[in-house]
């Protein structure tokens, strides 16, 4: 044998594995086998209409097998149609699986629309049947009396499957339970009270409802811890009194300027007053003259009036107190 024959022998070798290769691959034979034996009915030309349409046939077989051991009655078609719609046929017939052995019921149109709508259906069948707790952040609220709480909560929440598809999350509800802490430490009378009866805020946030619309229904609302923050009212009685204050003191530099310029006035019309006077005074003597120079005023008139004017003075200078001398002490000890 020549090396031509050979290299002939080899090559149809490949060939002959490449074909049986392309010949198995859409005709998967051994899954076909796999789901006879399983129970579940489905025909060699049904796999190989599924490669042609690219859905891979491992997945719904296996499925198939899957439901049908876990006594769920779920069609090839139904699968094949949610897997060309972007869903997960996996994680949907696990969720039918868990819900089914769980006694909870869940219809693969329901599961399915969950699934398509972004939602993990696998972990919403087992938040249902093991619920899951959400802590809230602190939520800060003032009692009545000005004292401010800073409070945690705990919520356990069970997911509402029928409400899955169009529901609120997580972050409405937290919202949602933290509103509900606020109004009702807002509305008690005293910050002690709320502090011995903590239970009194889950009474009163679980009767609202809070978990209608959501994809939850909240069982148990705990409050974790209760830490007492400021004193909000003391806090706003000082800084209204401080606003009050520099009021005051504004309207007091108000009224001290007011006085002060109306003093500045007095004094204006004190000293127009004696600037009248000087010039009433500086009259006198030009009336004197004129009186001479008329004969209206004699030179013994005149003398009378000087007389007067004497005896005036003299009389103001006897009803002045006396100043006070310096004493002989203090006169030595200036001359020293």
């Amino acid at each position: 044998m020549n090396d031509a024959s050979v290299w002939i022998i080899i090559a149809i070798g490949l060939g002959s594995i490449f074909l049986l290769w392309l010949l198995f691959y859409f005709i998967p034979v051994g899954l076909w086998f796999t789901a006879l034996l399983s129970g579940v009915r489905i025909s060699l030309i049904q796999l190989v209409f599924m490669r042609w349409r690219k859905i891979p046939p491992q997945v719904i077989v296996r499925s198939m097998i899957a439901s049908t051991k876990a006594g769920l009655n779920l069609t090839r078609n139904n699968l094949e149609a949610h897997y060309l719609a972007g869903g997960h046929v996996k994680e949907v017939v696990s969720a039918l699986i868990s819900a089914d052995k769980a006694n909870m019921d869940l219809e693969f149109k329901v599961a399915a629309a969950i699934d398509l709508a972004g939602r993990d259906v696998l972990e919403a069948v087992q938040m249902s049947v093991n619920p899951k707790v959400i802590d809230t952040p602190p939520v800060t609220a003032v009692a009545k009396d000005g004292i401010q709480l800073i409070c945690k909560a705990r919520v356990t929440v069970r997911a509402n499957i029928r409400q899955l598809v169009g529901g609120a999350g997580e972050e409405t509800v937290l919202a949602r339970v933290g509103e509900g802490v606020v109004s009702s430490i807002g509305s008690a009378d005293s910050h002690k009270s709320v502090l011995e009866n903590p239970d009194s805020i889950s009474k009163v946030v679980l009767e609202k409802g809070l978990d209608s619309g959501t994809a939850f229904e909240i069982l148990s609302i705990d409050i974790a811890d209760i830490d007492i923050g400021k004193n909000i009212g003391a806090v706003l009685q000082m800084d209204q009194a401080n606003a009050d204050k520099n009021i005051a003191q504004a309207k007091a530099e108000e009224r001290r300027a007011m006085a002060v310029a109306q003093e500045q006035e007095m004094r204006a019309k004190a000293q127009e007053a004696r600037a009248n006077v000087i010039q009433a005074e500086a009259e006198i003597p030009k009336a004197i003259s004129e009186a001479f120079r008329s004969g209206n005023l004699g030179i013994m008139d005149y003398y009378k009036f000087k007389n007067i004017q004497a005896d005036t003075k003299m009389r103001e200078s006897i009803s002045e107190p006396p100043k006070d001398k310096p004493s002989d002490d203090s006169t030595k000890s200036d001359k020293k």
